[in-house]
């Protein structure tokens, strides 16, 4: 044996015991290195953080990944949006808690939530620049929350739909004023309607957090600012409006926040600058929005790009296995455009199946939440695009009268709960290829195939 060959070994076998040091504690596996079986107990991404000083650092990105302390950071997650809504009242504030505390148990690592509620019930913001405090308080509280589970949030700051106020609330609050509007998507041109919106950014963004004092630009719990949910402008279908729009408002938000990152909100709908992969499209509706999956995210201040997918509500309500080839296309299209074309993370910031859809059965469920998952393992591997997903919905129990259909309450779910659980595990593992700050000067070049063997089954 020479002197490289002994020096290999002796590194393989201090790469076995880091690992298994890194994922102690919690839900049991077992796992193969070099044929030697090592049981575990989690080995999640917050326990491997929690290593290292200062883990709870700004999550940034470097190209294509996101990355915390220079090591690469990818996400499975939820959307739970009314948490701060539960959140006001003592009675309800309970259940804040208890999805994450359940989200945290099967590994999800980000949560995202409305920073918004406009004018309507609960409102967080009353009028324009005018707030309830107490509604201001139940955010931080979430915020906080969210933290003592090392969950982050993307806080999304306004709504296209009229759900929690919206676009159609700032067009009221307007006519209300005296304005002559004629249509909700003059939220997007009308001056006095964008300073509407740049208050509400700069309000929430220079808000100092009540239970940490920590100032909310300031706080690395905060993953990203989503500008709108689901933005839309079906008056202009060329995309020069809601085009013009996000170019202002990213480099707004970022003028004030430089550290955190900046996402869209878009269902990822291909528009006019791509002809050639309109084919994507769910249907031919979907061009006819003014959104531009390419050309939106192509600008000053946006970091990674957001897609969502309902095949269930953009294809036919009715399940078959279509909706399947469509979510793997859709995804696949995606993730090739963010890798080649726009060089950042995408993230699918909603997917789900609707328990009120024709033919609804909860293996189909599960099916397309294992597609969603071994699409994006297939770009991990290979260092590529596919950042994350966000699974709608995550529910606490108790919050039926919530469910739009699409909610999923773990302690009742066990097949998702599992394969969620196991999709979190095999993350964790990419996540830690660069633990320990390279000490063997990697330069985070590891061989993806070694970890393969860590995770062999298949979802």
């Amino acid at each position: 044996m020479d002197n490289f060959e002994h020096i290999f070994k002796i590194k393989s076998v201090f790469l076995v015991l880091v690992l298994t040091y890194l994922i102690s504690n919690s839900t049991s596996s077992v796992f193969e290195v070099d044929g030697d079986e090592i049981s575990t107990t989690n080995y999640g991404i917050n326990e491997m953080a929690d290593m290292e000083e200062n883990a709870w650092a700004m999550v940034q990105k470097q190209g294509k990944q996101f990355v915390v302390n220079n090591q690469p950071l990818y996400v499975n997650g939820f959307n739970t949006y009314w948490l701060m809504v539960f959140a006001v009242d003592q009675s309800t504030r309970a259940k804040v808690s208890e999805v994450f505390q359940q989200a945290s148990s099967v590994g999800l690592t980000v949560c995202r939530t409305w920073a918004f509620n406009d004018g309507q019930w609960r409102a967080l913001q009353k009028t324009p620049s005018v707030y309830d405090e107490d509604v201001f308080k139940a955010l931080d509280f979430v915020i906080n929350e969210a933290r003592k589970y090392k969950i982050r949030l993307i806080l999304s700051l306004i709504n296209n739909w009229d759900s929690y106020g919206g676009k159609p609330q700032y067009v009221k609050w307007g006519k209300d004023a005296g304005l002559n509007l004629t249509s909700d998507d003059e939220f997007f041109t009308h001056p006095t309607l964008r300073n509407y919106y740049k208050g509400h950014v700069k309000t929430v963004l220079n808000r100092v957090n009540t239970f940490n004092n920590i100032t909310y630009k300031d706080d690395p719990t905060i993953f990203a600012w989503e500008l709108m949910n689901e933005p839309r402008c079906p008056s202009d279908s060329s995309g020069d409006t809601l085009q013009e729009w996000i170019e202002e408002m990213a480099v707004y938000v970022k003028s004030i926040d430089p550290n955190h990152l900046v996402e869209i909100g878009l269902e990822g709908f291909y528009g006019p600058s791509t002809p050639n992969r309109v084919q994507f499209n769910p249907n031919t509706y979907a061009q006819q929005v003014g959104t531009d999956f390419i050309r939106n995210h192509n600008i000053l201040g946006v970091d990674f790009a957001s897609v969502h997918i309902y095949a269930d509500s953009w294809i036919s309500q009715s399940i078959d296995d279509s909706h399947l080839k469509f979510v793997k296309s859709w995804m696949e299209s995606h993730i090739e455009d963010a890798e080649k074309v726009l060089g950042m993370p995408v993230i699918f910031g909603e997917y789900g199946v609707s328990t009120k859809d024709p033919g609804y059965n909860s293996s189909y469920r599960d099916k397309v939440i294992s597609t969603v998952f071994t699409t994006l393992l297939n770009s991990t591997k290979k260092g590529g695009s596919g950042a994350g997903s966000l699974l709608w919905q995550v529910f606490p129990e108790g919050t039926d009268y919530m469910d739009d259909g699409y909610a999923v309450v773990l302690s009742k779910t066990p097949s998702i709960s599992n394969i969620v659980s196991l999709h979190s595990k095999r993350l964790a593992m990419f996540n830690s290829l660069c633990s320990w700050k390279c000490r063997w000067g990697c330069k985070k070049k590891h061989k993806v195939e070694e970890l393969e063997e860590l995770y062999h089954d298949e979802l």
